[in-house]
């Protein structure tokens, strides 16, 4: 059975890009939502997947509602956050907890949150990496599903070494979706 995703976006949209290259018949992009006109949309546009934005208001309860509405429209089996930056609150949880997955540019639990890459640079680290885990409450929190480790080479910058980041979450979750299995409708890798 196939395993219909929708899939979460706030930037230039490349690893949505890798996500819709790869479709197979593991797994179909159903949906993709944004909390703001953005790049990703328009791959999405593109690619024949309809698309959705909701925009971040004054009342982030009221938002987070709607941002579950939205998503349950596409009645995904799996929710991919792929470069969406913001974090999902109580009202989408309670609908999609245990059915999320985020990538993060750092081997959790170190470096959480959003400039991951600069401050593992800052730390000095010889190795950081890339994790996907499902979505909690927290920061990054959420249970591991996978991870893969990147040397910090000398002279990386914050924009080479995330780069290299980038590409290892890419190639990881697209790993991961074409081994997705459908089980008494929860999402396996």
């Amino acid at each position: 059975m196939t395993t219909s995703i929708t899939v979460l976006v706030s930037g230039s949209g490349t690893l949505l890009q890798a996500i819709l290259e790869n479709q197979s018949e593991a797994y179909r992009v159903a949906l993709v939502v944004a909390d703001k006109p953005c790049p990703a949309l328009e791959r999405a546009e593109r690619a024949g997947v309809p698309t959705r934005v909701v925009a971040l208001g004054a009342d982030r309860g009221a938002w987070d509602e709607k941002l579950a509405q939205a998503v349950a429209a596409g009645n995904p089996d799996l929710v991919v956050s792929a470069g969406f930056m913001r974090i999902l609150g109580q009202a989408f949880l309670d609908r999609f907890q245990g059915k999320t997955v985020n990538t993060h540019p750092s081997l959790l639990p170190a470096f959480p949150g959003a400039d991951a890459v600069g401050d593992a640079l800052a730390y000095g680290v010889k190795v950081t990496g890339c994790t996907v885990h499902f979505v909690d409450a927290g920061v990054d929190t959420g249970e591991i599903i996978a991870q893969r480790a990147i040397r910090v080479e000398d002279g990386d910058t914050k924009d080479t070494l995330h780069e290299r980041i980038k590409q290892a979450e890419r190639e990881q979750i697209v790993g991961l979706l074409a081994s997705a299995r459908l089980d008494n409708g929860k999402v396996t890798f």
